[in-house]
């Protein structure tokens, strides 16, 4: 293998610390969708750093096809035929013993554990793999459904939701880092109080994880506390107190700020105008929206006209890692998003147990 030096040097701000701890830590990642170049190109990108042990579901005969006219290496690289898989009956013993599956009756079980999303999901949720990653050639519903129907739910999580990385050595007011996490873009269309508090703590938890220092979540309103009296000010006002008195029940190095505008958040020029005593205050490195709409919205945007570089969703609610990369995914996108997927894995591996569901 060359020398780390000569393969990091296209690593960012995300990408650069999350490949540094998996390669002291590396983990096997699942990607559901294996037969994608952009995947196969980012799995072997991953093995040439050694950070990840990458799984491909799909048609081994397609992936090599395709890895073969790209001049790509699939050295280092598995890759599973779901159907024809070695644990392929097993699985489906498993899944006939699951309550959830008996409840929502779901059809055939061998033809639900044929279909990859299934397939990985039962991967992660009973140890074969660290954590997987998919959606790049599907609707996001089926890839969702799958997660939610074979991985178990976090009891402390109302719901599960999705957060996003954001860097970009061209932007301004981006973190305290150079790296932005916003929470929820993918899933919850209007949170409640509950919700939204359990992303503020969950998002910072992560952001914790990530960063390895205190961080700073920062709850988005059109208003500045109380400077608009409007139900959806309160509606941010009240979760930012919950999620306050979450993080003090728990002692987490997360200091959680709201109901705020955007601005105030990100730019200390900004904050200084509009609040007493901001030139003490540290800026966010995690947005919470109020809604999906205000979050995707502002995610495309930061994409699409400020050209930030976006690596996610991370879903968080789920007893094992996962992550969701949409249809027009870059390579680069898909590679730091397996491998923050697979950082998470880390804290997943101390925390949490792998019981069958």
């Amino acid at each position: 293998m060359p020398d780390f030096s000569e393969t990091s040097s296209d690593l960012n701000a995300i990408t650069r610390p999350l490949i540094e701890q998996l390669r002291r830590h590396p983990k096997r990642v699942v990607f559901t969708e294996g037969e994608d170049i952009r995947v196969i190109r980012a799995a072997a990108r991953l093995v040439e750093l050694e950070a990840i042990a990458p799984i491909l579901l799909g048609s081994r005969e397609r992936i090599k096809a395709l890895a073969l006219a790209n001049s790509v290496s699939l050295k280092f690289i598995l890759v599973i035929d779901p159907p024809k898989a070695a644990d392929f009956k097993l699985f489906c013993e498993r899944v006939e013993n699951m309550a959830r599956y008996r409840t929502m009756q779901l059809g055939s079980t061998e033809e639900l554990v044929a279909r990859p999303h299934y397939f990985g999901a039962l991967m992660v949720q009973y140890g074969q793999a660290d954590a997987l990653v998919g959606g790049n050639q599907a609707l996001p519903a089926s890839y969702f459904r799958a997660l939610l129907h074979m991985i178990k739910p976090m009891p402390n999580v109302p719901k599960i939701f999705g957060v996003t990385m954001l860097t970009g050595a061209h932007l301004k007011n981006l973190g305290g880092s150079d790296v932005l996490f916003l929470a929820d873009c993918g899933l919850i269309p209007n949170p409640s109080v509950d919700e939204l508090a359990a992303i503020a703590v969950e998002t910072g938890k992560l952001a914790r994880h990530f960063l390895g220092r205190k961080v700073n979540v920062a709850m988005l309103s059109h208003s500045t506390k109380g400077s608009a009296g409007t139900p959806a000010a309160r509606h941010m006002a009240a979760a930012t107190g919950l999620a306050q008195a979450t993080v003090a029940k728990e002692f987490l190095e997360i200091s959680v700020e709201g109901e705020i505008q955007a601005d105030v958040a990100l730019d200390p020029e900004a904050a200084e105008t509009k609040l007493l005593g901001a030139e003490k205050r540290a800026v966010a490195d995690v947005l919470v929206f109020p809604n999906l709409d205000a979050a995707h919205i502002s995610l495309k945007l930061l994409q699409h006209v400020a050209g930030a570089q976006n690596y996610g969703h991370l879903i968080l609610g789920l007893a094992g890692p996962a992550a969701q990369v949409s249809r027009t995914a870059t390579e680069e996108t898909i590679f730091g998003t397996a491998a923050a997927i697979a950082v998470e894995a880390i804290k997943y591996h101390l925390l949490h147990s792998s019981e069958e569901a």
